[in-house]
């Protein structure tokens, strides 16, 4: 065993055994615990809990990967995801966890009807797979290179982790486990960064050492084949309308992705619901302005070691890395250009996902902090599937089974087998999935957040502000964002066997939830016009929910 698998397995096994047992100590039996921890999560660690749910593989491995081979492009991530939360915070959180229930189909279904819960449940469990998808990769990610395990093993491990403890503690379990990851998380992302800040620019602040190393950075970039590092909308096919939808559909993806949202049921008040959401944003900041940072300095770094080098005499990063998969060595001779697309015909291709968790070796740094930011990679896909698995069990469970099969009439013990066997099964369907990505991991969870603006969205946005939105307006404006975003990606993706096409208009599949969204809006209303309003007791509950100190009418 080498040094840095010996620091990469203690980290894990101190980090994983935190977590199971922050599981076991908080299992629960009813399904309140299961679901919303009981509604009375403390407002701070709510906070931090949601920052660990939302900053998922994406944005510990991925986004960073993205900046450094986008450039300024790749601040769509950054505007998009942080600005959703604005989003969520103004528009949606207080008002949602006014309702009290348990989630995000359930609102739906007592604000329209039981045939549109359905239809929202259903769009539940396709956006957590697809976004579940993107954490199993990751993990992979995690175990291929730093542990020496086959892609199937290191996805298998990593599910039967978060199996366990979303299990046995349900959200009050994962709750308290995300708050542990974020610790992890921050700590492991920040100390590498900080470490390789004052490496290149004798400063131990990213932030400002990013600023000093641009000039150089470009002048590499161009030399190996690319577009400049600052220069804006070069990085996206389809320019600054590209970066535009894209920044748009993450912005109304995070305000309507069901996982996120269900985080706000758990607070004990509807200020804490607000408030939460305020120390979110401040947790998930100290990661989000690093992350540029980050995708700068591992990019000059991976451009320095590889620049004069030959077949002969690679860095010593790349070898372990080839092996694992991830990079890509078409040349014998010097490596004179430089890419992340598999086929390019690059010298020397590098996978985006790889940048972030291979930022310590490409710097030299010592082995214990290889393996801290294994774990803090770990930490991040662990506690954003979880949240995920949950999202699927109570759709199954609570939305579909007790609410339309049962008829409310199963006990808290069948309720909670059922939904721990939907969990089970959600697990070994994202086993498969995780080990056939159709895109790098933050992609792949943009297509996640794409399907929730699309579907989720408009109606939670006409639920909350407009009374005549009805059950026939809503379903068929979710089904018809569905459509339009998730066929489009189809089109445009390597998906179940069929052949990638070019982009309409050179719109990304990234960027099509936000048009997705504006047809829902259009859809919903329009029919909603022409088809019966609500009933004037829905009408009247809508009116209430939209001051949040008020009350809900005691029929409802």
């Amino acid at each position: 065993m080498s040094e840095m698998q010996f620091w990469t397995f203690l980290f894990l096994i101190l980090t994983f055994g935190i977590y199971i047992t922050i599981a076991w100590r908080s299992r629960v039996k009813e399904t309140k615990e299961f679901y919303v921890a009981s509604q009375g999560v403390p407002t701070i660690a709510n906070g931090a809990a949601i920052a660990a749910d939302w900053m998922s593989a994406a944005s510990f491995i991925g986004m960073a990967g993205m900046i450094a081979f986008l450039g300024s492009d790749g601040s769509v991530y950054l505007m998009g995801w942080t600005g959703g939360y604005v989003l969520l915070a103004m528009l949606l959180a207080p008002y949602l966890r006014k309702w009290g229930k348990f989630t995000v189909p359930e609102f739906v279904g007592d604000r329209y009807d039981d045939k549109v819960r359905v239809v929202a449940a259903i769009c539940a469990i396709i956006i957590s797979f697809t976004y579940v998808v993107g954490q199993m990769t990751g993990g992979g990610v995690v175990f291929a290179r730093f542990l020496g395990l086959s892609a199937e093993w290191a996805v298998l491990v990593a599910a039967v982790v978060i199996f366990f403890y979303a299990v046995l503690g349900g959200m009050k379990g994962i709750t308290y486990t995300q708050v542990a990851q974020y610790v992890v998380m921050i700590i492991a992302y920040l100390i590498p960064a900080v470490a390789v800040s004052q490496q290149i620019g004798g400063f131990p602040l990213p932030q400002v050492t990013y600023g000093t190393i641009l000039s150089e950075l470009d002048a590499l970039r161009v030399q190996f084949g690319l577009d400049e590092f600052t220069e804006a909308f070069v990085g996206r096919d389809g320019g600054q309308l590209d970066v535009f939808l894209v920044t748009l559909s993450l912005m109304l993806g995070t305000a309507g992705l069901p996982h996120v949202i269900i985080r706000f049921y758990t607070t004990k008040t509807v200020r804490g619901a607000r408030y939460s959401a305020f120390w979110a944003l401040l947790f998930i900041s100290l990661l989000y302005l690093t992350a540029p940072a980050v995708g700068a300095f591992t990019k000059l770094n991976l451009l320095r070691s590889a620049d004069g080098s030959t077949a002969n005499d690679l860095p010593d990063w790349i070898g372990p890395w080839e092996e694992a998969g991830y990079v890509t060595l078409n040349s014998e001779g010097v490596i004179e250009t430089v890419s992340n697309e598999v086929g390019s015909g690059a010298d020397l291709i590098v996978s985006n996902d790889i940048l972030v968790l291979a930022s310590p070796e490409i710097s030299g740094l010592p082995a214990p902090i290889i393996g801290l930011m294994a774990a803090g990679g770990m930490a991040a896909a662990l506690s954003t599937a979880a949240g995920l698995m949950l999202v699927i069990s109570s759709a199954v469970s609570h939305d579909i089974y007790f609410r339309m099969i049962a008829k409310e009439q199963a006990s808290e013990k069948t309720q909670m087998r059922v939904g721990r066997l939907a969990m089970a099964a959600a697990v070994i369907v994202a086993i498969f999935a995780g080990l056939n990505p159709p895109a790098f991991v933050a992609q792949v969870v943009a297509f996640a957040f794409g399907l929730g603006a699309s579907t989720f969205f408009p109606i939670l946005i006409l639920g909350i502000f407009w009374k005549k939105a009805n059950a026939t307006g809503a379903a068929a404006g979710m089904l018809t964002g569905l459509l339009v975003s998730g066929g489009y990606m189809i089109y445009t993706l390597e998906l179940f066997g069929l052949q990638a096409n070019d982009h309409i208009f050179g719109i990304s599949p990234e960027g099509v939830g936000a048009i997705g969204a504006l047809v829902n809006f259009v859809v919903t209303i329009v029919v909603s016009n022409f088809t019966r309003p609500p009933s004037d007791h829905v009408q009247e509950m809508v009116e209430e929910i939209r001051y949040p100190q008020a009350r809900i009418p005691s029929s409802q």
